[in-house]
């Protein structure tokens, strides 16, 4: 028999169902299909669907790969490129659980631009995720992704870079940290971007984006520690601010417990958990 949610150390099942939460960064088999297809991946998300269950959560958004160089695996990249149902599988499996992001390559930008025209303006994706290492990372500053950007801008979808602070600094110029995204911002003010773990290091995350009203922090992917989500709010306000569990290679009730346990309002909490990610999608 299951034990409750509280025995858990997790709120009840209808305080967090009122909190209607929506993940920003689910990383089944990091959206990696395997050469076997899409089996991997789904199997990834089926043994998440117990932590899934628990955290109450109504939606994941994860980024799949389709085959614009941004795995190492060159059988993959053309399976992805050749079939595409081998993307789609997950969606079409979980269409009222998964929500899709393509990952994309800005070292190929004619391969990207044709990405972001046969998935995110032909569908059914929602926006991109530019990734932080692998063949496909490219420094967000790099003006490669400025044609990209201005692309995704006009057919409104969402943008996520991944950020992160080196101890010692970035160990290649591919990285990118939120310092970076401030700069690619800057040069896009009307186009919203989330900056995938508020950098690690949350604290210089916060501050480097502190100016960057268009920039939005993600909460996943560090360990917990006490003060996040409190500078947060009130450095950058709760509506600049969306989750994520990280699932399944985090801890759902860590991840949750950065938010649920912060000393914010109830309605601050809503907004982060769930809301705040809903009207980037222009879904609420």
């Amino acid at each position: 028999m299951t034990p409750p949610l509280e025995q858990l150390g997790l709120p009840a099942r209808d305080t967090l169902r009122g909190y209607r939460i929506w993940d920003s960064y689910f990383t089944p088999s990091h959206s990696h299909p395997g050469n076997d297809g899409s089996s991997r991946l789904l199997a990834d998300v089926e043994r998440s669907l117990p932590a899934i269950s628990k955290g109450q959560i109504e939606k994941l958004c994860y980024f799949p790969h389709v085959g614009t160089g941004t795995s190492t695996d060159a059988d993959v990249e053309e399976l992805l490129r050749t079939n595409p149902d081998t993307v789609l599988q997950p969606l079409q499996q979980y269409p009222k659980l998964l929500i899709g992001m393509i990952q994309l390559n800005a070292n190929n930008p004619r391969g990207s631009r044709d990405a972001i025209d046969r998935w995110l303006r032909d569908g059914p994706m929602a926006g991109v995720y530019f990734p932080g290492s692998g063949p496909g990372a490219c420094n967000c500053t790099h003006r490669n992704l400025d044609p990209l950007v201005e692309r995704i801008a006009d057919l409104n979808g969402v943008i996520v870079q991944h950020t992160w602070f080196k101890s010692g600094g970035r160990t290649g110029v591919v990285e990118s940290t939120p310092t970076d995204l401030a700069t690619l911002a800057e040069r896009h003010p009307d186009q919203a971007f989330v900056c995938a773990h508020a950098g690690g290091e949350w604290e210089k995350g916060i501050r480097a984006v502190h100016d960057s009203p268009n920039v939005l922090i993600e909460t996943s992917g560090f360990d917990a520690t006490a003060g996040f989500i409190e500078m947060a709010v009130r450095e950058l306000g709760a509506d600049r601010i969306i989750f994520g569990t990280h699932l399944p290679s985090r801890s759902l009730g860590t991840e949750l417990a950065k938010v649920i346990t912060a000393n914010i309002a109830e309605n601050e909490k809503r907004d982060i958990l769930g809301a705040n990610f809903r009207r980037l999608l222009s879904d609420e």
